[in-house]
Parts: C-alpha cells; sequence; structure tokens
C-alpha cells in the first residue's frame, strides 16, 4: 500500500481529511488539538500548507515502525521539543527528526510489540503498532466499541433460594450481583434445632441458611483428611452472632458440646453471651479463656469446665506465662481441653480485623497467625467457621483459611501463594468469581443490609483563614524540624539503627500531627450539627478513628497533674517527639548513669509533692495513672490509627480490638502491623531506656546487653535498686557537636511553644465539653482517661471508670445509656466500637432517628460500610442519616465520592437528585489500585523531569513554578531525597507507596497539596483513559448487553468435574447480543421528541458514498461539566444507543440535522450491512482481519461471545495455557469478567473467551471431565 492510502487511512481513522484539517487550522489551532488530539505545540509548529506533507511524513514513519517500537514526537516540559526531539520531517524544527521511542513509565513491562502497558501518548491519528491503516475506524466508532459493555448494578436484593423454612429477615437483605447469579448446592442437611425456636422467628430464614450449608460442609472431608470448614461474608446487620450462636447450638444438640469462639475484644463475649440466649441456648456457658490459670481448663483450679464455649481474642490465643508448668501457653490449655480427636465447633470471628495473620511477601508471618494456623493443624477433625465481612474481597486476608480447600493438596493452587499471585495477575473481577465459586460449592455465604432508606449528605466545611495560615507555619516547623533532625543525626554520628527508628518515629509523629488538624478543623460544624439534631428529637452518633489519650498523658506527666488548658494532641505530638528522639544527648540522663543523679535533681526543681493547693486532683490524676500504667498501651489501641507499634498487654481484662496501629504478640516478641510507613521499629516507640545518642559507639561491647533489655513500659522509669550500672566508656561526639544538636533541639521546642497557642485542643475532650460534659456525652473508646472541665472553671484530668462500674465494662455502660435515652449523644472510636450496635433499635428505649456524623473517612469504602454498621442493622425504626464532613485538604472529597458510591449502590439515597443517568462508575475513584499506582509513578518520575515528560499540564490555575515547588515540599516531607553537597534531587526508595503518599502530602501547605493532588488525579484520569484507548483497561466486572440489547443463548457445552468438597458444574455458553435499532424502531422514539435540536442527523463527511445516520434525543439530567451545555444521546443503526453521550457543539460539528426521510435510506443500509458485515468493509472496503481468513466483529449488530462459567476457580490454569498458547502469553493476564441477563432471564457470569480460543478450550476441558453435555438452543 503506498504512502497516500496509508496517510488518508490514517487521517480517516481520525476523522480527518487532509484539506479538512487544513483548512480547520487555519481558523483554529486549538479547536483542531480538541478534536484531532494532535499536541497544540505540534500545530503551532506547522503552518497550515505543511500539515500535509508532515502527516505524510509521520504516516511513511509509522509504516516503517509497525510491528517495532511506536515512533512519535516526544515533547519536553512547557511545550518544547527536547533535544534532538524535534517533529519529524527536514526544515521543520532544530531536533534531529529522527524517531523516539517512548519509554514505558516506570516498573511497567512493555506489552507485544514494545508497547507500554499504559502508553504515555496517543500515537499520531490513533494509530497503535499492527493496526494495519485499513482497519481504520470512525472514532465515533471506536469510543462505542471501548465502551459497550455497560458498568454493572452492584447489589441484588436477597431471600434464601433453596432453603424454604424460618420468617423473613425483619430488613431487607442485598447480595452482590454476581454472587446472586449462581446458586448455592441443594440442601440435602436436616437441622436438630428445635422447630420452636425457627417458628418463633428467634432464627430468620437468611440465619438458618448460613447454619444449614455450614453444617452441610462441615460433613466433608478435604483430600488431605482434615475437615472442611465454612466461611461466613455477611456485612453488619445480617446478624452474624446469632448464626454463629446457631452453629454452636446445633453442634451442641449432636452431643459435640465443646467449642471455641476467637474474637478480637472481650468486650463481644457479653454479645456471644446475649446472642446464645437470644436464640434458646442459654445454658450453653461462655467462659473467658484469659479469666482461666493456666492450668488444665476441667481442672478445680479452674472451676471444673467440661463443656459450653471458651470465648478468647486473638491477642488472649497467643498468651504466654511467666512460670513454668505443662499448660503454660493458651494454646496448649485449650489442645488438652479439645483432646486429639476433637470435632466441634471452633469460629474465627471478625478474622479480618487479626490482620497480617500470614503477611505475603518477605515480611515474617505474626506470632498470631501463626497460632490460628497450628489450632487448625493439631484439630483436623474440627468444625471451622471463617467470619469476616471483607472476607473474600481481600485475597490476602485468607491466608489462614486453610479449610476452605481451594488452595494445598488436591487443588489446582499447591499453596497459598500459588493461590494470591493468580488472584492477583487476574485483575478486579478474579476475587468475584473466587467468591462466586465458593458460593458454589456451599462454602460461603456473603449477605448485607440494604441501605435503602438511609440517607447521606456530604458536608464541605471550608476552611478559615486563621486555620490555613496555623496549618502553613505547621508545615514550614515541620520541614524546618525533618532538616534540623537530619543535620543533627550527621553531627551525632548516629548508627543507622539509632537513625532507622529515629525517622520511624518521626514520619509516625508526622502522619498524626496533621490527621489531627485536619479533624480539628472540622470541630465547631460538628457541635452546631449536633446542637441541631439534638433539638429536632434525633439522636448524634459521632465516629472517630483516634483519642490522643497518649499525649494527654504526657502533658499530664510533665505538668505533675496539673493542667491549665486542654491539652493540644497535636502539639503534644510534636513535642514528645522533639523531647524524646531528637538526636541530642540527654544530659541527665547520662549524669544519672554515671551516678550523679542526684545533682540533676538539685539542678531540676520540680514542685514537692505535698503541694497544698490541687491535693485532691494530684490523686485524681494519679489514680488514673496507675490505672494508666497498666493499661496504657492497650488503650492505645485506639490512641492512634497510624502505623507506629505500641506494645499491649495481652493478658489484661481490658483488650481493645486490635486496630490497624499495632498489636503485640506476648511478651517481647514484637509484631508491627502497618497500613503505611513501613519503617517503624519495634523498640523505639517512646520508650524511656537509656538516651540512644549517648551510646552510640559501644555497640559491640553492649550488644548482648541490648538485646535482652525488653522495650520499658511507658512512662516507667528506670528502677536504680540500689545497684548502678557500671559506667562505661564511650566514644562520645564533640563537646561541639553536642552543643549544636542541643541548641538546635532547643530551637525547635522554643518555636513549638511558640506556634502552642494556636494549636487545636484534643478533638475528643473540646467534643465532650462542648456538648454539654460526660454527663450529656456516652463515651465508647478505649481510653481510661479524660481532661474535662469543673464547675468553678478550672481544667482537670479524671478517669472515666465510675464507683460501681469497672472499666472494662464502661462502654457497654456508656452503649446502654445511650439506649435508654438517658444520653443523647454518643461518640465512639474506631476500636471500641467493633460489635457495638447503635441503631434505633425496636427493643431499646431511645427509638430516636440517629445522625452519624463522621470525621475521618477511611480509605476503603469497606472499612466505612463497616464503620457504618454501628447505626444502620436490623430490627431498627428508622434509618440513620450519615453526615461526611470533609475539608479541602488532601483530597478528602475524593475518598467521601469513594464511600459515597459505595453506599449509593449499596441503596442509600443521598441529599437532593440522585441524577438520573450518572453512572455507577465507582472506578473513577478509587485511587488505591494499579491505576492509581501507575499514576503516582508517571506523576513522581515526571515532577523529576525524568525520562518521560510530564503526561498532564500542571494545574492552569497555580501561581509559581508547580515542578519546582512541588518537588521542594516533596524533599521536605521525604518522598524527594536531596543530597546536601550537590543539591541532586532523587525520588525515595518508596516513592511510588500510596499510602505514604496519601499521609506525607498533608505535610504540605494547603494551596500546593490541593494543587499537587489535583496534578495526581489528572494524571491517573490520562492514565486510565489512555488505557481504555489501548483496550487495557480492567474495569471489574462488567454488564453485557445493556439495556435495550437482547441476548440469545445459542448454546452450552457443561462440564462436571470434581474438586476438594465435591462436584460442580463449569459451564461454556455461546450467547448472541442483538444491538441494532431498526429505522422501524428508531421512529417510535422520534415521535416522543420535542426539542428543536433533537431528530436525525446525517455525517457531514462521505466515506466510500456512504454517510453515518444517527438519531439525537438530549438527556435532560445532564449537562457537560466544562461549558454546562446539552447533552445528547446518540443511536446508530448497527450499534443502538451510545454510551458516550455528546454536547451540541461536538454534534453540530460532526453532523448537519436531516428528516427523517433524509436519513431513511441511509439508516437502512448500515444496518442491513451490520447483519454480517463489519464496519471497516462497510466503510473502507476492506479488511485485514478478513484478509487473513479471520472472523471480524466490529461494528456487527449481532455479536457472538463465548462466557465461561460456573466453577472456574478448578480450571483457571487450563483457560490460562489455551489462551495464552493461541494468543502469545501477554493476553493471558486480563480475563475480562462480564455479566448477562439472557431473554428467558437466566442470569450468567463469568470470563469471556475469545473466539478462536474457543475450540482448544472445549477439548482440554473435556479430557478430564467426569461428564459432559452439549446443548444447542
Amino acid at each position: 500500500m503506498d504512502t497516500p492510502d496509508l496517510l488518508s487511512a490514517a487521517l480517516d481513522e481520525s476523522g480527518i481529511g487532509e484539506e479538512e484539517m487544513a483548512n480547520n487550522h487555519a481558523q483554529d489551532p486549538q479547536q483542531n488539538f480538541a478534536r484531532y488530539q494532535i499536541p497544540p505545540h505540534l500545530m503551532n509548529y506547522v503552518p497550515p500548507h505543511m500539515i500535509q506533507q508532515m502527516a505524510r511524513h509521520m504516516a511513511e514513519q509509522m509504516a516503517q515502525a509497525m510491528g517495532q517500537q511506536m515512533p512519535f514526537p516526544q515533547v519536553g516540559p512547557g511545550g518544547k521539543f527536547a533535544p534532538g526531539m524535534g517533529p519529524p520531517g527536514p526544515g521543520m524544527d532544530k531536533g534531529s527528526g529522527a524517531p523516539y521511542y517512548m519509554v514505558p513509565p516506570f516498573g511497567f513491562k512493555a506489552g507485544n510489540g514494545g508497547t507500554p502497558m499504559f502508553p504515555m501518548f496517543r500515537p499520531p491519528f490513533g494509530m497503535g503498532p499492527g493496526a494495519m491503516p485499513n482497519q481504520a475506524q470512525h472514532t465515533g466508532e471506536d469510543a462505542e466499541e471501548e465502551e459497550e459493555l455497560g458498568l454493572a448494578e452492584t447489589y441484588a436484593e436477597y431471600t434464601p433460594s433453596k432453603l424454604k423454612i424460618g420468617e423473613r429477615h425483619p430488613d431487607p437483605v442485598v447480595e452482590t450481583s454476581s454472587l446472586s447469579s449462581v446458586q448455592p448446592p441443594p440442601v440435602w442437611y436436616n437441622l436438630s434445632i428445635p422447630e420452636e425456636v425457627i417458628d418463633r422467628g428467634l432464627l430468620s430464614a437468611l440465619q438458618l441458611e448460613a447454619i444449614v450449608y455450614a453444617s452441610q460442609q462441615h460433613e466433608v472431608l478435604l483430600p488431605d483428611g482434615s475437615r472442611a470448614g465454612f466461611l461466613i461474608g455477611d456485612g453488619a446487620g445480617v446478624g452474624k452472632g446469632r448464626t454463629i450462636a446457631g452453629i454452636i447450638y446445633e453442634n451442641y444438640l449432636l452431643g459435640r458440646k465443646r467449642s471455641i469462639w476467637v474474637s478480637v475484644s472481650n468486650d463481644l463475649k457479653y454479645d456471644s453471651e446475649r446472642d446464645l440466649r437470644d436464640i434458646g441456648a442459654g445454658k450453653i456457658e461462655v467462659h473467658s479463656l484469659n479469666k482461666f490459670k493456666y492450668a488444665k481448663i476441667s481442672s478445680k483450679v479452674n472451676g471444673s469446665v467440661k463443656k459450653g464455649v471458651i470465648f478468647s481474642t486473638y491477642s488472649s490465643l497467643i498468651g504466654e506465662s511467666q512460670g513454668g508448668g505443662k499448660y503454660k501457653t493458651r494454646l496448649k490449655q485449650l489442645l488438652h481441653w479439645c483432646g486429639d480427636d476433637f470435632d466441634g465447633v471452633i469460629v474465627f470471628d471478625e478474622c479480618h480485623k487479626a490482620k497480617n495473620l500470614c503477611p505475603v511477601g518477605s515480611s515474617k508471618p505474626t506470632k498470631t497467625g501463626l497460632t490460628v494456623l497450628e489450632l487448625q493443624n493439631k484439630l483436623p477433625k474440627a468444625r471451622v467457621v471463617y467470619a469476616s465481612a471483607t472476607g473474600a474481597s481481600e485475597p490476602k486476608n485468607m491466608a489462614y483459611m486453610t479449610r476452605l480447600g481451594i488452595w494445598g493438596e488436591g487443588t489446582p493452587f499447591r499453596e497459598f501463594t500459588d493461590f494470591i499471585s493468580a488472584v492477583e495477575k487476574r485483575g478486579v473481577g478474579a476475587m468475584e468469581l473466587v467468591a462466586m465459586d465458593m458460593k458454589l460449592r456451599g462454602m460461603y455465604m456473603a449477605r448485607q443490609l440494604s441501605f435503602a432508606g438511609v440517607s447521606f449528605k456530604i458536608d464541605e466545611i471550608p476552611l478559615a483563614k486563621p486555620f490555613i495560615s496555623m496549618y502553613n507555619e505547621s508545615v514550614k516547623l515541620w520541614v524546618d524540624a525533618r532538616a534540623m533532625f537530619q543535620e543533627a543525626a550527621e553531627l551525632m554520628e548516629g548508627d543507622s539503627r539509632i537513625k532507622k527508628t529515629m525517622w520511624g518515629q518521626f514520619w509516625a509523629s508526622h502522619q498524626r500531627f496533621f490527621k489531627y488538624l485536619c479533624i480539628a478543623s472540622k470541630v465547631p460544624h460538628v457541635v452546631s450539627l449536633a446542637r441541631e439534631a439534638v433539638k429536632n428529637d434525633k439522636c448524634v452518633v459521632i465516629g472517630l478513628q483516634s483519642t490522643g489519650e497518649a499525649r494527654t498523658l504526657e502533658q499530664l506527666e510533665e505538668q505533675g497533674g496539673e493542667l491549665s488548658d486542654f491539652v493540644s494532641t497535636a502539639k503534644g505530638v510534636l513535642q514528645t517527639l522533639i523531647e524524646k528522639h531528637f538526636p541530642a544527648p540527654n544530659r541527665k540522663k547520662s549524669l544519672k548513669l554515671l551516678g550523679l543523679g542526684g545533682i540533676v535533681d538539685e539542678l531540676s526543681p520540680s514542685p514537692p509533692p505535698s503541694s497544698s493547693t490541687g491535693g485532691h486532683k494530684r490523686k485524681s490524676a494519679r489514680q488514673a495513672r496507675q490505672g494508666v500504667k497498666r493499661y496504657r498501651e492497650a488503650s492505645s489501641g485506639d490512641d492512634d490509627d497510624s502505623d507506629v507499634e505500641v506494645k499491649s498487654e495481652p493478658e489484661s481484662d481490658f483488650e481493645p480490638s486490635v486496630s490497624s496501629s499495632a498489636a503485640e504478640d506476648s511478651e517481647g516478641s514484637s509484631v508491627v502491623e502497618s497500613d503505611a510507613e513501613d519503617d517503624f521499629n519495634p523498640f523505639g516507640d517512646d520508650s524511656d531506656s537509656d538516651d540512644p545518642w549517648a551510646s552510640r559507639k559501644n555497640k559491640s561491647k553492649n550488644k548482648n546487653k541490648k538485646q535482652k533489655t525488653k522495650k520499658k513500659k511507658k512512662h516507667e522509669k528506670p528502677t536504680r535498686n540500689g545497684a548502678a550500672p557500671q559506667p562505661v566508656v564511650r566514644n562520645v561526639p564533640t563537646v561541639d557537636s553536642e552543643k549544636k544538636a542541643a541548641a538546635m533541639k532547643q530551637e525547635l521546642l522554643d518555636r513549638l511553644e511558640k506556634l502552642g497557642d494556636k494549636l487545636p485542643p484534643n478533638t475528643l475532650d473540646q467534643l465532650i465539653d462542648e456538648l454539654g460534659g460526660p454527663e450529656n456525652v456516652a463515651e465508647m473508646t478505649g481510653r481510661k482517661g479524660r481532661v474535662v472541665s469543673t464547675d468553678n472553671g478550672t481544667i482537670q484530668y479524671e478517669s472515666r471508670s465510675e464507683v460501681d462500674v469497672p472499666l472494662e465494662t464502661l462502654n457497654l455502660t456508656e452503649k446502654q445509656r445511650f439506649m435508654d435515652g438517658e444520653k443523647h449523644i454518643a461518640i465512639i472510636s474506631e476500636a471500641a466500637s467493633s460489635g457495638i450496635s447503635l441503631q434505633s433499635d425496636r427493643r431499646a428505649k431511645n427509638q430516636a432517628r440517629r445522625v452519624h456524623i463522621t470525621l475521618e473517612l477511611p480509605w476503603s469504602a469497606d472499612r466505612a460500610v463497616q464503620q457504618f454498621g454501628r447505626t444502620h442493622r436490623s430490627n431498627q425504626v428508622n434509618a440513620p442519616e450519615y453526615i461526611f464532613l470533609i475539608s479541602d485538604l488532601a483530597g478528602e472529597r475524593r475518598f467521601a465520592s469513594i464511600v459515597a458510591k459505595r453506599l449509593e449502590s449499596l441503596g442509600a439515597l443521598t441529599h437532593g437528585d440522585r441524577r438520573a443517568g450518572e453512572s455507577r462508575d465507582l472506578s473513577r475513584f478509587n485511587i488505591d489500585n494499579k491505576y492509581g499506582r501507575a499514576a503516582l509513578e508517571t506523576m513522581m518520575r515526571g515532577l523529576m523531569e525524568m525520562e518521560i515528560p510530564p503526561l498532564v499540564p500542571p494545574p492552569e490555575d497555580y501561581e509559581g513554578d508547580f515542578f519546582a515547588d512541588c518537588r521542594k515540599a516533596l524533599v521536605g516531607v521525604g518522598l524527594v531525597n536531596e543530597d546536601e553537597f550537590n543539591k541532586m534531587q532523587s525520588l525515595d526508595k518508596d516513592y511510588n507507596n500510596m499510602s505514604k503518599f496519601l499521609n506525607r502530602i498533608l505535610g504540605i501547605e494547603v494551596e500546593l497539596q490541593n494543587a499537587l493532588f489535583k496534578y495526581f488525579t489528572d494524571t491517573l484520569d490520562a492514565i486510565i483513559s489512555e488505557a481504555k484507548k489501548t483496550g487495557r483497561y480492567d474495569l471489574g466486572i462488567l454488564d453485557l448487553g445493556t439495556a435495550g440489547d437482547n441476548v440469545k443463548r445459542v448454546k452450552v457445552d457443561e462440564f462436571i468435574r470434581t474438586h476438594a468438597t465435591g462436584t460442580a458444574k463449569t459451564e461454556l455458553h455461546t450467547v448472541s447480543v442483538e444491538r441494532g435499532l431498526s429505522f422501524e424502531a428508531s421512529q417510535d422514539i422520534w415521535k416522543e421528541l420535542t426539542g428543536k435540536e433533537e431528530g436525525y442527523y446525517l455525517s457531514n463527511q462521505v466515506r466510500c458514498g456512504k454517510k453515518t445516520a444517527v438519531l439525537a434525543v438530549a438527556d435532560q439530567a445532564r449537562r457537560s461539566k466544562e461549558k454546562k451545555e446539552k447533552l445528547f444521546r446518540l443511536y446508530r443503526p448497527n450499534t443502538g444507543l451510545q454510551v458516550r453521550q455528546e454536547s451540541l457543539t461536538e454534534l453540530k460539528s460532526k453532523y448537519k440535522k436531516v428528516t427523517p426521510d433524509e436519513a431513511q435510506p441511509h439508516w437502512q443500509e448500515q444496518y442491513e450491512s451490520s447483519e454480517n458485515t463489519c464496519s471497516h468493509i462497510y466503510w473502507y472496503n476492506s479488511c485485514r482481519k478478513k484478509t487473513m481468513g479471520m472472523v471480524c466483529e466490529i461494528g456487527l449488530r449481532r455479536r457472538t461471545y463465548h462466557v465461561l462459567s460456573g466453577s472456574v476457580l478448578a480450571v483457571w490454569a487450563k483457560v490460562e495455557s489455551v489462551l495464552s498458547s493461541v494468543h502469545g502469553h501477554h493476553n493471558s493476564s486480563k480475563l475480562q469478567v462480564v455479566r448477562l441477563k439472557t431473554e428467558d432471564n437466566l442470569r450468567i457470569v463469568g470470563t469471556i473467551i475469545p473466539s478462536n480460543c474457543v475450540a482448544p478450550l472445549v477439548n482440554v476441558l473435556s479430557q478430564d471431565a467426569e461428564k459432559t453435555n452439549s446443548e444447542t438452543f
């Protein structure tokens, strides 16, 4: 094919005629850019009369490069050509004109033919490598093909399908529509639970269904001889507790009278007793494992417990006694109590909360994880039940679910790691396929309460000027602090271990500090919302993630129990960091070590203990602190939802749930559970141990001693017991260095003091105080004490415990007061809220509507829905209102939209209109996925002006040099490193870690922070649209045959095969989707139209003597974002209603309005032709695929799809091998999962199989199937 043909085809693909392009350019170069996707700088470089020559030259180059790497001009920052990369063609620019080969973004492998996974630019005129020009298509066609699969509705109403006993659940329940497309296996198990329990509705039909399937699954043995387990994935409000109680009761009645129930918090023991009582099984006693002495559980010393339920938390499970003895671990006690042939129930409740049970990758498994596995391995016949609302959404959380029979002996995956890599390779839809497979096999159920009736709104709180200036001052202080920490660490010549601890502490404090500021900016608004709600006879629940207790205690300690004002949590964070971790030797401690402690005491006056003022206050504060010494770390469970590891008392009576801050396995062995920054040191949290900066170079002598020293509990002073340690001779840094470091430390403290007055007080204390004090506010958190203002106006610290209420049941007492209507406002923290129900329960006195206000939204929609499950549960009188408060910081708006989308898909209503026609595209907002990570990677490298010029231009409204300012700011937050000598900048090793990025950018000044976040989201949008253009975008599960399409089954091949727990059917469906619109059908739509611009249009452009006819219908609900123009939905004869809408301007630029009579011949011609002729032949008379003897379905009105559904998990490897042998390896990595509904109302969900793979796949699947069957319709 010669060049002119190639050129015209290339231009055609973008709908450009050569003359039209030149003419248009003369009128409006920018418009040309927008229409033809040609970079504007290119248009400006080239005079119109040279357009043809240039386009021809580029097309020639592309013809040479077909199948090789993709050449095109590369542009440097600011629209200038990078050196040697000018636009091709002699005399056009000073560049060499040599083709420039695109570099894929760092960390992405190029796909086939050198095209990277995310090409940075679209090749000129839309031609990709290997796309011969005669396959060119109209751009409209292009968009339509790419988006033809509509995004699916997410949830469907749920009713038990195979079990017909029991009363309806009191509230509407839904499940994901992919799960609702598969049926569980038939029921053959007969329940022993008394008829009376079922008839009285103590267990609803939903709960009975789960009990039956669990009991049925427990009758099956896996290939390795252990008993199969069951996973309950029900969300909040379906009554998971009663279901578990029902499983325990069922087994109790069958003589299996010992059960183990492991959960996250000791408070839940009371709930488990209530659940058993509620279903008529109150006689089954529940015993707390941590209340037993370390001896036989059945021995006299432990009350001779021979039967019943033993309730344990995950942290108690790994408890060990310091004394000797045969039963010195909790695990040994349990194993002895159960006996070797134990076949009773073991429940792992809320198992996702004990995350990191088996970390994947390089990190070591935690002790908890190993214990959970050991308990299952040592009792192979036990009936295991896993319960977790996010059980099957995060494959990593499934590591300990060894009894599901998905991996291991006799399954397609030998090891858990094989399973994980298989799932993660497949993209978003894969996990849904796993869940469907598990439901098919009868080992999984996942229902959740519908959010119908719930309303929510997002309140944006504008940042006040004083707040912004305080925030920016704080940023400056932190940036300087980082530089000073670095300089001082060099001066003190600290070794790498000490530095690592220091930086771990630094960044954890940094994250907490800014989080506290964000939350504090919302307090006044919360107070007014809460007062308003109470005035309107509603009740308020305020959700917090952290309490900030540790900071309060430090302040208290420092001021000897006296407080003059509410403690500023943010200030405390930074103060503690500087005082305890700044690299300057602590002279006091050094002198004490040398036995000169007395001198120090004389030099530093402290208030005498028996001060006449405030004796009582001192005492109450001291008593509170006594409690704190023991429980301090336990309460840190929700003190900060950050990533530093704190130590908790595994055997204390009060155990808040293990929050993401940390869990401590047992004495001395730490688990770092880090979500975000993973540079935390297990020994370094606020430890009061000897000054690291004084003992720097003495490692070898001191090594053994160090290893044995346990981390001291916070606030415990080193004891001397009369025997001072022997002074060790140290290589001390020079006095000058020390002085300089000490001076820096003092300077930071002074600056903090100055800023301190502007910093906000502790959110929780301030909220309680402004909402009427503890007598009006029910507090359900993990902290032990609080700061209150007394009647006489003074401020004091008091313990939360009350005379007749022990601390461990205080939260439950507070909950009761709220439910009884004694208090109308409740504040809950995430750690304490696990399992607490605050809905307007029909059984409670307080039935007012709940208003649930959240101050900080979790990033993940799953966690947010979990949190909202506190106030939205079964058996409620009315549904709650949710209010998300968001500030203009760090993309909070985006997180709010993710959560909002999730709630909407669950049926909740936003306040105001629910704009009809908006696609419910959750993927648009989600950032922590592979596209988000790619965008972060690309953006960071673009900001550094590395080999990829920036993918998107900097935000237009930013004044100043955006890239330079960003680099400087990123140095300040440690995501870019700067060499102090030559000022060379380089990216930090973790620069592409999403949660680290989101945490750190909080430490950037407000305006730049928002500009940077916008730049990030722009980059993300560009990468996603690029992936869509190249057909590599993974949307998760899509609906095939969207509204108006008719889906017919043509043929089905069935393969029945055995798996670890029975047999299952895999089906290969061949379906035909009819999506065209006949002229008669289009007339029916046209008759309804009233708008002036609505009606039939013909394209301006003529190809092969043909014009395109379309029918345009105005979308009343939507306007285009840019110009607020009307948008139109288009119908085409061959492909029906288009997903993409066009604005009036676009419509008029491409088409001309005509009468129905003028449109009819064009419409009918394309409609009839598209039954079996592809678009390429229709428009260009040639098609590459056809000439190669292949099938081409582009633009056909009837398309055939092959969908593999049913039990796909077992045959994954086979499907893979067929796909990769036919297509070459790279295509096998993405399995597109689709959902469709046929004309006869059959729902099918499965993987699309390319037509050329069908025959080999049928062949492979038939080989080892027990039975095959084929049916044609």
